[in-house]
């Protein structure tokens, strides 16, 4: 926001404030659901999109957005790290916002905002504005530039970034970016509507056959994407992690929304409602998800599979290289992975034969349930990798949502009330319970598989005492949003001039 703005004016459109989760400022058109803001924006409109909270069928519109506001969620929340992701200005968790989406309103109070509305978003503080108001753009100056290249030549951490798309991860590389270390396979499904109809199918389909035959639908869509991804990111390691959300967040859940898709699939509304409600659960976080998905759908892991090696393989004949890392999300046990793993080698061995070309890939896991971390020797025998997935490995092991944590989280970081804990787990890692998890898993996974590579996806990626933690602890790579990057990068150097190899290593078996 352009800082020439005087403080009362500033004062007087004040609307709300909630969480700042990514910072920068936004302003636009007011809209409440996914699919108008989509529309908004082919029309040539600046919008911001209004949600209660988001998924990932929200996606799409999200992209469409200038910006991002929720009434629920926190800093690790689904809209902060997809917004984050992306640079995008987002602010979650502005409880006194009330959402009529009958009426397609937002009120605090006695103030009413109404579709169609300008706001304006401040994300690096959190306020909400009434209006629209002139934004400017910062630039980067020479002293960044040189600040960077001492960083990058002290570092040992390799830093790397978790995109999506083949435009992310070229900017991202325009920041330092060394790789990607998390590539979230469900949010390519949502760039189209054809996209979102392909996985629908595929989720309501009534039989394998007819799963199959969605999945095939959607094995090109994936290839392309895995064809831009690997030439973006030409040389360096790129790791894909295979479906991970409950298959209910990939469909409508209004009425009206239903009704389409049912027109859309030829299917009935009446058919279409009771296997959407079939779906749903009661705590999906801990459910049918991640590589559960792949044991029970093994069609979902051979489509996914062979996406990414038929890109792999494509991109090497015309001189690429390529260096993709299959990861298996939410794994808890040796012999879960060992099925997952030996899947995947079968389909990757098959497509190269068939293609005629061969290309070094890896497979590994996420993790990110306590239980793994527990059993991480027996995991590393069948892994060639271990990404640890700290946001959900915090909500297991803490037993809090990083979605609702918010709303108590104050009263246990307040020093004059409880002083429970000394920051936000979500922001920055708890050394002290999820780090020692951590800590013990690589104690346990390394002398099993001294080449095993080790990493970090979640957010504390970005994170600078995260940063340093992981390298005191003889990381490979931390992945984090692309803007977050150049951060990481400085991070990393300062860890390294403060704990030196030697110093690391005696630091790491001090605190173990």
């Amino acid at each position: 926001i352009d800082p020439l703005i005087a403080k009362d004016e500033l004062k007087k459109k004040l609307f709300a404030t909630g969480i700042p989760a990514v910072p920068g400022a936004a302003t636009g058109h007011v809209v409440f659901t996914a699919q108008d803001a989509e529309k908004w924006a082919a029309e040539g409109k600046d919008v911001i999109l209004v949600r209660k909270e988001t998924s990932p069928e929200d996606v799409g519109g999200m992209h469409a957005a200038k910006g991002i506001l929720t009434a629920t969620g926190g800093k690790t929340s689904h809209a902060a790290v997809v917004a984050r992701g992306w640079g995008k200005c987002c602010i979650v968790g502005c409880e006194d916002l009330h959402i009529d989406m009958k009426a397609k309103t937002m009120s605090v109070g006695d103030t009413v905002i109404k579709e169609g509305d300008k706001i304006t978003l401040n994300g690096t503080t959190g306020e909400i504005f009434r209006d629209e108001l002139p934004l400017i753009r910062p630039t980067q100056s020479e002293e960044y530039n040189t600040l960077m290249k001492w960083a990058d030549s002290v570092r040992t951490l390799k830093v790397r970034t978790n995109v999506d798309t083949p435009y992310d991860a070229e900017n991202a590389v325009k920041l330092g970016a060394e790789g990607i270390g998390l590539c979230r396979t469900e949010h390519m499904f949502f760039d189209t509507e054809e996209r979102r109809l392909a996985i629908q199918r595929m989720i309501l389909a009534e039989s394998n056959e007819a799963r199959k035959e969605a999945l095939d639908a959607l094995l090109p869509i994936q290839r392309y994407d895995f064809i831009g991804i690997f030439n973006a990111m030409d040389g360096k390691p790129v790791t894909i992690r295979l479906l991970d959300p409950p298959l209910h967040e990939f469909l409508p859940h209004t009425e009206t929304e239903q009704k389409h898709l049912a027109k859309a699939l030829g299917m009935s509304f009446n058919e279409v409602r009771r296997k959407i409600e079939r779906l749903k659960e009661a705590n999906p976080m801990l459910g049918h998800r991640g590589c559960r998905l792949c044991i029970t759908y093994p069609e979902i892991l051979h489509m996914q599979v062979r996406a990414i090696m038929e890109a792999a393989c494509e991109c090497k004949k015309i001189g690429t290289k390529v260096y993709p890392e299959i990861m298996h999300p939410l794994v808890m046990d040796r012999k879960e992975l060992e099925i997952l793993a030996r899947e995947t080698r079968r389909v990757a061995e098959e497509v190269m034969k068939e293609k005629g070309v061969r290309v070094r890939y890896l497979v590994g896991t996420m993790i990110e349930v306590p239980r793994a971390a527990i059993l991480a020797d027996q995991i590393a025998e069948v892994a060639d990798f271990f990404s640890f997935g700290t946001n959900d490995l915090t909500q297991m092991t803490l037993a809090m949502s990083r979605d609702d944590a918010g709303r108590f989280l104050t009263d246990y970081m307040d020093e004059k009330k409880t002083g429970i804990l000394k920051h936000d787990p979500f922001q920055s890692l708890d050394q002290e319970g999820v780090g020692r998890l951590i800590k013990q898993a690589i104690g346990l996974a390394k002398p099993v598989k001294k080449t095993l590579k080790i990493g970090i996806c979640g957010e504390h990626g970005g994170d600078p005492p995260s940063i340093e933690f992981c390298h005191i602890n003889g990381f490979d790579y931390v992945s984090c949003s692309p803007f977050r990057v150049p951060v990481a990068r400085l991070a990393a150097a300062q860890a390294a001039i403060k704990w030196p190899p030697k110093g690391a290593k005696r630091r790491a078996k001090r605190k173990g």
